[in-house]
């Protein structure tokens, strides 16, 4: 489904994605992991449209996307879900409001339709009574639950997951590492998945791709990650931090 292919980005003339290519089947979730700083949220975002690389080309469904018209990229993009890093709700809209906010983009439901849309969303999640609170008013935990909640209610066929469970507790990872793999397994989304939980992406991810300083130093299965020599590869994979890394 997802095809990047020589994609590099530079910074001031330095490269900070050097020359990446890389396949994502249709319902497979590809678990993309390294040191931090590495460009994986830089990788994400030009996977999605959001930022143009200055070499290299990314193919959804056979479609360039970044030689899409405007009204093209609009249409690729309700296909697609996001979850953020830094959850970017939007603090002027309650709960119910932020969740609601693509199902009301698309224009396709009533609003008895989008509530139930919602509420079940927020079920999912364990927060089934917060719909009336704000952004501000929220856990970091809740505010990515929300986030989480937000990014999949349209049913998109593709979805980002940016650090889902970054400053989560190991039960409510557990919870939504659950969700992604239902997700894929249930709904046959194609995912990316940035997380810093090895232990965690291990049994949801079908695919892994390690980068570091803007290289692409592995990518395969499972079986080909432990089976590899790669010092930093067998690092990451046996679970040492990114200080250890140094």
């Amino acid at each position: 489904m997802i095809e990047v292919h020589n994609v590099t980005k530079l910074h001031f003339g330095r490269p900070v994605l050097k020359d990446i290519t890389l396949s994502i089947p249709e319902g497979s979730n590809l678990g993309l992991i390294g040191p931090g700083g590495a460009g994986k949220s830089l990788l994400l975002k030009i996977i999605c449209g959001l930022v143009v690389p200055d070499e290299g080309t990314v193919t959804i469904d056979g479609q360039d996307v970044f030689e899409l018209d405007e009204i093209e990229i609009a249409k690729l993009r309700f296909r697609i879900g996001m979850l953020f890093q830094n959850y970017a709700l939007f603090d002027f809209m309650n709960v119910a409001d932020n969740i609601a906010f693509p199902l009301r983009q698309e224009g396709k439901l009533g609003e008895d339709e989008i509530a139930a849309k919602v509420q079940e969303q927020l079920d999912s999640v364990d927060l089934p009574t917060i719909g009336h609170q704000f952004p501000n008013e929220l856990s970091g935990g809740m505010k990515k639950r929300v986030s989480f909640a937000r990014a999949v209610v349209p049913e998109p066929p593709i979805v980002f997951y940016d650090d889902p469970t970054a400053g989560l507790d190991p039960v409510t990872s557990s919870k939504i590492f659950l969700l992604l793999k239902a997700m894929r397994d249930e709904k046959g989304v194609t995912s990316v998945t940035i997380s810093h939980d090895i232990e965690g992406i291990k049994d949801i991810c079908d695919n892994f791709a390690l980068l570091d300083r803007g290289e692409l130093i592995f990518w395969g299965s499972r079986d080909e990650v432990e089976s590899t020599d790669l010092s930093l590869v067998r690092q990451f994979w046996d679970g040492f931090s990114d200080d250890e890394l140094g």
